[in-house]
């Protein structure tokens, strides 16, 4: 007589953890109502801390006027060009310097020499270099940007397996073949995680450079609500801030699961 077949629990599937997004808007939800409560009753200063509903009201004022559009769009736009400059840059000049010896002995420590300095720091510098206007904000984004991305990018392509480079010269792949199929493929997850971190420099950066000289943007309306101390507008503009954090890096996330879903 045949023994039952017993199935076995397949445990191939590799660290994969489940995505249980509901956990955080949970945390979410209960700070925020917390902060209403405290608000409310008075366990939380006013002074302090504004209530949630009254943010959520500011927003709609905002929404209403027309001036969330009138703040938003030029920081969007700065944030865009800036990033997009900064990145594309960073990842190039972090790529060569992954691939080539030369340009790695050359480039390396200029990038140790400059990639410590605090870039707000250099926000005199650069309205001197560029002027008080959009050039300046742009070039400080892309700085902040660029020396992230290429420490990010030359460790990735650094940190590639030898051997899967040593198995592509064993079958003949030429030079543009292994960077092509082995080297970039490789690389990418650290490409993508340094990115992140360097749009979120970008943010924070854009919000130091729309604080100087700047009539409209997201910073310089944060600076106005502290200046006359309204709570309300000013984390009104905090939480559009964190909107955005959220948004590039859910962006960043989606790209992931495209581009590295042979990882699965």
């Amino acid at each position: 007589m045949a023994e039952p077949v017993q199935k076995v629990t397949f445990r191939g599937g590799g660290f994969a953890p489940s995505t249980r997004r509901w956990v955080g808007f949970c945390v979410f939800a209960f700070l925020l109502l917390l902060a209403e409560w405290g608000t409310r009753t008075g366990v939380i200063s006013s002074l302090t801390l504004p209530r949630p509903s009254d943010v959520l009201w500011t927003f709609q004022e905002l929404y209403d006027s027309g001036a969330l559009f009138k703040h938003l769009l030029p920081s969007l736009a700065r944030l865009a060009i800036g990033s997009a400059l900064g990145v594309s840059l960073g990842i190039g000049v972090g790529l060569l310097m992954g691939l080539f010896s030369y340009i790695r002995a050359g480039l390396v420590p200029l990038v140790a020499a400059i990639f410590p300095v605090p870039k707000i720091a250099l926000l005199p510098l650069f309205v001197i270099w560029f002027g008080i206007d959009e050039g300046s904000k742009y070039a400080l984004i892309a700085f902040g940007t660029f020396t992230p991305t290429v420490v990010a990018t030359y460790a990735a392509v650094d940190n590639v397996d030898r051997t899967l480079i040593r198995m592509g010269q064993s079958f003949g792949l030429t030079w543009l073949s292994i960077v092509g199929k082995i080297v970039l493929p490789g690389a990418m997850p650290g490409i993508l995680s340094g990115l992140r971190i360097s749009l979120a420099i970008a943010i924070i950066l854009l919000v130091a450079a729309e604080m100087l000289g700047a009539e409209y943007g997201i910073g310089a309306y944060i600076l106005e609500a502290g200046s006359l101390y309204d709570l309300e507008r000013l984390f009104a503009g905090v939480v559009i801030l964190s909107l955005l954090g959220v948004i590039t890096s859910a962006a960043i996330g989606a790209i992931e699961r495209r581009v590295l879903n042979w990882r699965s």
